[in-house]
């Protein structure tokens, strides 16, 4: 087998950086060299005999410690900000491996430093490899060179990679590989704050509900498991956390364009301060003359949230193949979900809908769970969608100028193991036929994914094809406009000898390749397609980002998430990226119970203010019995409805360009803007659901002249404002629970 991360000397002979992923994982691509930038890069170096080494942007500084430490500093009005607090007069140690038990540190050499033009695929910058020593009386035969590299366009950026080459006569293993570690004190910035005083965002995949930005505590302490999946059937994950105060903010990351597994644990240590890093389980024994590589991290410094750590992480990856599409026309209607009626929805049912959404103008309808017989096999269910009645439906809705999507959830199979809260799982027909489809774990055991089902390995070519023709069913078949992908995560490591894999982390990687087969297929079927995913409850994973129309808010335990999430996919896809809001209904909820929830949300504000695509779940004619009480589309809901999708359709925010003015957690009451059609629209939100504010609130992004300010969810005018050069006007205000304002000449 290949080793993860392994480079052969010959290759180092060729000039040939071939990186080998996690675990023994199909090469990654090499990067394509380029000429030589027509001028050298803005950028100074400085190197110090003994260091440190110092780079220099126009708006950061980077300063790289001899043990590798690398300190990030914000250059703003005249200010050298940072969250870095490095253990003072100890090896801080910013990469370093683990070989049985043991720690292996190094210190870097300095006088050694090749200063080089970087040349790739990010534009003009720095390329800086400074060779390192085995520090105290760690086992010699292991060479170590650091490689940094800052970009004119990124200039709040560095990128790092480690190498580490046995130049000894003996093996060595590499057990753990630890880099980009950070120690991090709001006190830095603020000396009165007490260390762990900050806000974090972390992209982690791992628990339904659980919050991905929040306010650290003295105990706050999370793994942040990213790439396979995880217990729960979670898993994939963005990989980078971010952490900020009012006056500056850190993230931390890779940015491969992989799914890796790998982790970026958080924990506030006992002197308070925040500790982060990239934990790689390398398992790797390298040979003599073996090399093995760590893959490109990054720390960026910044003023903010969690938005643009996440733009410039997106930013970067679109520079290194990232192909975000352009999300279809249709992806910014509004959409109503049959999911109201839960597992036994019927054609009756969802027809019957049909007058309701032409009165309010939904233009789509989507079919959710439970329409299948088995998963994996995705045949109708003949006691609710009997003959041809599911293609039979699809056409009713075309009929009446309605669009329709369809529910479902790739890669998982029924294989006679568990149940779901729907029905218990028998062996499923593609199982039956293709058992050597499957993903096996260590044991040769199925490998399981969300809601407990076997997995079908997505690096199989068979698999691929199987999941073209399922949407060539769906889609050109029996006519549906796309599909709703859900509870979509990761998949297990896969160890199935039949399958040949190079690395059990193919199966991981394959992942996006059968998202892209889904997304494709469908545009070429329907241009004007809309291929929607939902990790249910978690943030994204970085393998199908790339490969769909909608993001969506994924299961918002309540109005905050849905606006947080939204910022999230604006920063991640694009400021007029399309993203659903999800079902209005979500927008408040109560626990009920261990594990049930009452729906009962009319905040349409949260998705509208903020840009969003309006959703919702609604049961119309109402049903009797408290299994559909929150969702019956009752008179009064019927009232609120109407105004609030009119004033969707109206106003279209979702196609605006988001604009990140304020910093979540520090500007009070919570802010967001859009730019759209020469107007600028503010949504402001009080700190508590259904709270009241009076006070000022500033509108920022404003050009120098006189403005008229409008509610624009009653058209009430709220009188005149006057921005100037560098000023932005503060408007008094009294409001409970949300402010929607129109700001134009």
């Amino acid at each position: 087998m290949n080793k993860p991360f392994v480079r052969m000397s010959a290759l180092c002979v060729l000039g040939l950086i071939s990186f080998v992923t996690l675990n023994c994982t199909r090469s990654q691509p090499k990067r394509q060299a380029k000429e030589p930038p027509t001028r050298p890069s803005d950028i100074q170096v400085e190197v110090k005999s003994g260091g440190p080494l110092v780079l220099t942007t126009t708006t950061s500084a980077f300063e790289v410690g001899p043990s590798g430490y690398v300190q990030a500093f914000l250059l703003r009005d005249g200010k050298r900000l940072t969250l870095d607090d490095p253990k003072p007069g100890v090896p801080n140690e910013s990469d370093y491996f683990v070989q049985n038990g043991a720690d292996v540190h190094f210190i870097l050499d300095f006088d050694q430093a090749k200063i080089l033009e970087s040349i790739g695929k990010l534009g003009r910058g720095k390329h800086v490899e400074i060779p390192a020593h085995v520090l105290g009386n760690a086992p010699g035969g292991i060479q170590r060179v650091l490689t940094v590299e800052a970009y004119d366009d990124f200039p709040n950026l560095l990128l790092s990679t480690v190498d580490y080459k046995n130049t000894g006569a003996a093996d060595v293993t590499l057990d753990r590989v630890v880099d980009q570690q950070h120690r991090f004190s709001a006190k830095v910035a603020d000396p009165k704050a007490a260390p762990f005083d900050m806000w974090t965002f972390q992209g982690s995949s791992y628990e339904w509900g659980k919050d991905d930005v929040f306010k650290l505590t003295r105990t706050s302490a999370q793994p942040n498991a990213m790439g396979e999946a995880v217990k729960g059937g979670y898993g994939g994950g963005v990989p980078v956390v971010a952490f900020w105060t009012a006056s500056v903010g850190e993230a931390i990351g890779h940015v491969e364009t992989l799914p890796l597994t790998l982790s970026l644990p958080v924990k506030v240590d006992s002197d308070q301060r925040v500790d982060t890093s990239l934990d790689i389980p390398a398992h790797a024994s390298l040979k003599p003359g073996e090399s093995y590589s760590t893959p490109r991290s990054f720390v960026t410094v910044y003023h903010g949230d969690f938005y643009e750590p996440l733009r410039i992480w997106s930013s970067v990856l679109q520079k290194e193949g990232w192909n975000i599409p352009k999300p279809s026309s249709e992806a910014y209607n509004i959409s109503w979900c049959g999911w109201g009626y839960e597992f036994n929805v019927t054609p009756a049912q969802m027809e019957g809908t049909i007058p309701k959404l032409k009165e309010m103008n939904i233009k789509w309808a989507t079919l959710d769970d439970r329409w299948f017989d088995t998963y994996g096999d995705w045949n109708p269910r003949a006691e609710t969608f009997p003959g041809d009645s599911i293609k039979t439906m699809a056409d009713d809705f075309h009929k009446q100028n309605l669009l329709v999507q369809l529910w479902w959830l790739p890669l998982g199979a029924e294989d006679g193991q568990g149940k779901w809260e729907s029905h218990k799982y028998i062996v499923s027909k593609v199982v039956q036929e293709h058992p050597d489809w499957l993903i096996l774990d260590k044991e040769g055991k199925h490998g399981r994914m969300t809601r407990d089902l076997a997995a079908l390995c997505p690096a199989v070519p068979e698999v691929q094809a199987y999941y073209k023709q399922l949407t060539e069913k769906f889609i050109r078949d029996w006519g549906y406009d796309g599909s709703k992908l859900d509870n979509i995560y990761s998949v297990p490591q896969c160890y199935n000898p039949t399958h040949h894999h190079k690395s059990p982390q193919d199966s991981v990687n394959a992942v996006a390749d059968v998202y892209k087969i889904i997304f494709q297929t469908t545009r070429a079927i329907k241009p004007n397609s809309v291929t929607q995913s939902c990790p249910c409850g978690t943030p994204p994973s970085l393998a199908w980002l790339p490969y769909m129309d909608q993001a969506v808010t994924a299961d918002p335990v309540g109005a905050t998430q849905v606006r947080r999430r939204i910022k999230m996919y604006k920063a991640l896809l694009g400021p007029d990226s399309a993203v659903y809001g999800d079902h209005v209904e979500l927008s408040t909820m109560d626990r009920v119970g261990k594990d049930q929830w009452r729906e009962h949300g009319e905040d349409f504000a949260s998705t509208i203010g903020t840009g969003g695509v309006v959703g919702t779940k609604f049961v119309w004619p109402e049903i009797e019995g408290p299994k559909f009480k929150e969702v019956n589309l009752t008179e009064h809901k019927d009232e609120v409805w109407k105004k609030w999708t009119s004033l969707y359709n109206q106003k279209m925010l979702s196609k605006g360009n988001f604009l990140d003015l304020y910093t979540y957690g520090y500007d009070f009451p919570e802010g967001y803007a859009i730019e759209k059609d020469g107007a600028m629209y503010y949504a402001f939100f009080t700190p508590e659901q259904n709270g009241e504010w009076k006070g000022e609130v500033e509108l920022r992004g404003l050009k120098p002249g006189t403005y008229h300010v409008t509610d624009y969810t009653d058209g009430k005018a709220l009188g005149t404002v006057e921005a100037g050069i560098g000023k932005s006007p503060k408007l008094d205000a009294s409001f409970k629970d949300h402010l929607l304002v129109e700001v134009s000449h």
